[in-house]
């Protein structure tokens, strides 16, 4: 039976345990987006700290694919160098580095949290105008977005397709496509959000055909090799939107074009929703698609506890778990879940003190 410290091998890529660093905004770019010693640090730490697999940030495909004007780029040649360094870093460390490409569509162009959030214009370092599957409005204090013409969506795949290949020469092992959270390619994905009248809306095979030409050509850049991980929000938690059966159907679409793992999410795509918050309360989301579809998936949503994460992958629910806010209090939270689960200390010699 499976563990969370047991080895894990996808394609020819081997995670040293089931732990992965969920991909959390950081807000610490320049305005062009590039990596810089808080992200070295930060990133190579959560190395350091025992993961088995370490994601960067969301990386926005294009500029106007920033969620904020801080937000981590790679949608040129020059982001690669800074990159790569940490790439070398995280190696170095014992864990496997990965990179999460992403795009905000309609909810980009906004200020970072710490700034209130609020939608920016041109004389606030934002951008218009924002783009979507169709022009509606994410809440009453954004703008309508712009709907992207065919052309539109064409540079959007391109775009996708050309940062999985700077992802490959900066070094990365694993890329995650982000189709969740209310961003782009749920944007798509969501009746709520999408009544286009074209081959890009309306029905499901429409509305899921962007992510899939995304999935087709970036499988096609990736080394056969390497893992390529898609995150959805397995649901809307709202009657009319996506959810779990949707999820359930796309999952196995995407496992026919290559995509190694699902990582479940959920939400984003309006606000205001009740969701039932609780440690693992997204866990049956990742559980189902395992089960109904026969692919690996990641487990996200409020897990802290060792014995939680540990019993995630013993019951079968997930292959993987993904943490991020534990994981922001406390880097070295895997060598401490070892040492209480019993297993094989994971601990740099340098800490070796720590555990007298």
């Amino acid at each position: 039976m499976a563990h969370l410290f047991e080895a894990l091998k996808i394609r020819e890529v081997t995670f040293r345990n089931r732990i992965a660093v969920s991909p959390m905004c950081q807000y610490s770019s320049n305005s062009e987006g590039y990596a810089n010693d808080w992200h070295l640090v930060h990133l190579a730490s959560r190395a350091v700290g025992g993961a088995g697999l370490v994601f960067t940030e969301a990386a926005a495909v294009e500029p106007r694919g920033r969620i904020t004007p801080q937000d981590l780029g790679i949608w040129s040649d020059t982001h690669i160098e800074s990159l790569a360094k940490i790439v070398t870093l995280i190696q170095s460390f014992g864990a496997v580095p990965g990179i999460q490409l992403a795009h905000a569509g309609r909810k980009a162009s906004v200020a970072k949290p710490s700034k209130g959030g609020k939608a920016l214009d041109e004389s606030q370092e934002g951008w218009r105008p924002v783009f979507s599957s169709s022009a509606i409005a994410f809440n009453k204090d954004s703008p309508v977005p712009t709907p992207l013409t065919r052309e539109g969506i064409q540079e959007v795949i391109n775009a996708f397709t050309q940062a999985a290949q700077r992802s490959l020469q900066a070094g990365f092992k694993v890329v995650e496509i982000h189709a969740a959270h209310g961003y782009l390619l749920h944007q798509f994905l969501s009746p709520l959000a999408n009544q286009r009248q074209d081959d890009y809306g309306g029905s499901y095979a429409n509305r899921t055909r962007l992510l899939k030409e995304i999935v087709e050509k970036v499988r096609a850049v990736w080394p056969e090799k390497y893992p390529l991980w898609v995150r959805i929000s397995a649901t809307d938690w709202i009657d009319k939107g996506w959810d779990i059966e949707q999820s359930v159907t796309l999952s196995k679409e995407l496992k026919a074009l290559g995509v190694d793992v699902i990582d479940c999410s959920s939400g984003g795509i309006i606000p205001g929703i009740n969701v039932p918050v609780k440690p693992g309360y997204q866990s049956q989301f990742a559980e189902r698609i395992r089960r109904e579809v026969d692919i690996l998936t990641g487990a996200v949503g409020l897990i802290t506890s060792p014995e939680h994460a540990d019993q995630i992958i013993r019951s079968g629910v997930a292959d993987i778990v993904l943490l991020g806010r534990e994981l922001l209090r406390n880097p070295y939270w895997p060598h401490v879940a070892a040492k209480k689960l019993g297993q094989e200390k994971v601990w740099p010699v340098q800490y070796d003190r720590a555990w007298l």
